[in-house]
């Protein structure tokens, strides 16, 4: 089928103005970009699509999802731990909460229960449920938080042959991207930030056993010598790295065409915002966020400045900081990063679809048609996209998720 997308500016993710123009789609790919009166008017399509002069961008990708951290906009869960089917429910929803908000594309940054990502992955492909692409992972290796939250799994046990068993389990189930948790988290476990929960050999086993059998690698790195460790092992995304000095800096810059790096600025602003009931204690938490926001303010332009992919994607999907809001990062990107709202969202969009490892995250021929029309320019405010009333088309692979126009009853 050939859609036909007219009276648009078109903002194709590489940070470009939008320009006027029109976009072919055949199938599920972008056959054609077309700025020419006359060669619009003779398409000939199955579908036309009005955009009525909103901005045509690509589908926006989540760099750092955790679909079964439960809490979204349309549902919050006051417990952080689920039990198994509530857990699978969750993820299923956020999946499709978040494609609902203009994610088309999602990074996951680990599991808190084993299969439930690769199997919700295999349903999206299917067309079995609602949801963006996504590269699934399991249970992430965590320390232990206060009053026994447990947030992951030491799966396998301790050694290089452990990590290798571990890599080697993922692989079979269907996981594409592994998460490996080398610092301890401030907010979990108070003065754990600096703790480094593995050795050079088990980190040096879990990259060459990844690279072997052809899987990513995702890391929770917070200090200098985290940073090291995930460099050496392979590491394709880093995240946080709040703590990283000069020379940590320049490790991750002399490796900028093979990594990318989400500080993830969404759970810390929502931290420092929250005013939960006198029985939940979160001072802990919000020391932490503030010290890594302070941090990363330098951090991120300097990173940025040395070429490195710094990509949206916030630990949504606590009880504070719900799935659906993901797309306040882009607005932390502009406030505290000093990204232009053209720069977010091309980190949002073209960086993205880097990091997926597909063609996505731009309107260019030969891509997977992952678009979205706009009402407004959110190259001018970026706000707008925190608000899917202004998102008036979703298209996931050619196909409407979500139409600009009424649908027929019986459609």
């Amino acid at each position: 089928m050939r859609q036909l997308i007219r009276n648009i500016a078109i903002f194709d993710g590489t940070g470009s103005p939008p320009a006027p123009g029109a976009v072919v789609v055949e199938g599920d790919k972008i056959a054609a970009i077309l700025h020419d009166d006359a060669a619009i008017s003779a398409v000939e399509a199955d579908v036309v699509i009005d955009g009525q002069g909103g901005t045509l961008i690509p589908g926006m990708v989540d760099a750092h999802t955790h679909l079964t951290w439960g809490s979204s906009v349309e549902k919050i869960y006051h417990q952080f731990i689920l039990p198994p089917e509530e857990l699978k429910v969750a993820a299923w929803r956020n999946a499709r909460v978040l494609l609902d908000h203009g994610y088309t594309s999602l990074y996951s940054a680990g599991a808190l229960g084993d299969q439930i990502e690769p199997e919700l992955a295999r349903a999206i492909e299917a067309g079995e449920t609602p949801g963006p692409r996504l590269v699934p992972s399991t249970l992430e290796r965590s320390p232990e938080g206060e009053e026994g939250v447990e947030t992951g799994d030491v799966f396998n046990g301790r050694g290089p042959d452990a990590m290798r068993a571990f890599v080697a389990y993922c692989a079979g189930e269907g996981v594409k991207s592994l998460k490996l948790v080398i610092s301890g988290e401030d907010a979990l476990k108070p003065g754990s930030s600096a703790d480094i929960l593995y050795t050079d050999a088990e980190m040096q086993a879990a990259g060459e056993a990844a690279r072997e059998a052809g899987l990513w690698i995702a890391t929770h790195a917070y200090t200098p010598r985290a940073i090291a460790l995930a460099l050496e092992a392979g590491a394709r995304i880093l995240y946080h790295c709040s703590f990283a000095d000069d020379a940590a800096i320049d490790a991750m810059a002399a490796r900028k065409d093979q990594i990318f790096y989400a500080p993830g600025p969404g759970v810390s602003v929502a931290a420092l915002e929250a005013s939960p009931p006198p029985h939940i204690d979160m001072s802990s938490m919000k020391a932490s966020a503030a010290e890594r926001l302070e941090l990363e303010r330098a951090l991120v332009p300097k990173l940025k400045a040395k070429g490195v992919r710094v990509l949206p994607g916030g630990d949504y999907g606590f009880p504070f900081n719900p799935h659906g809001r993901n797309a306040r990062d882009l607005e932390h990107f502009v406030t505290y990063y000093g990204f232009t709202p053209a720069q977010a969202l091309s980190a949002a969009t073209m960086l993205g679809g880097q990091l997926m490892g597909q063609q996505v995250g731009q309107v260019k021929p030969g891509y997977l048609a992952d678009l979205l029309l706009v009402d407004g320019d959110p190259t001018q405010d970026v706000r707008i996209m925190q608000d899917p009333n202004h998102i008036k088309m979703i298209m996931l692979g050619g196909h409407l998720h979500k139409s600009p126009v009424p649908q027929p009853v019986n459609a």
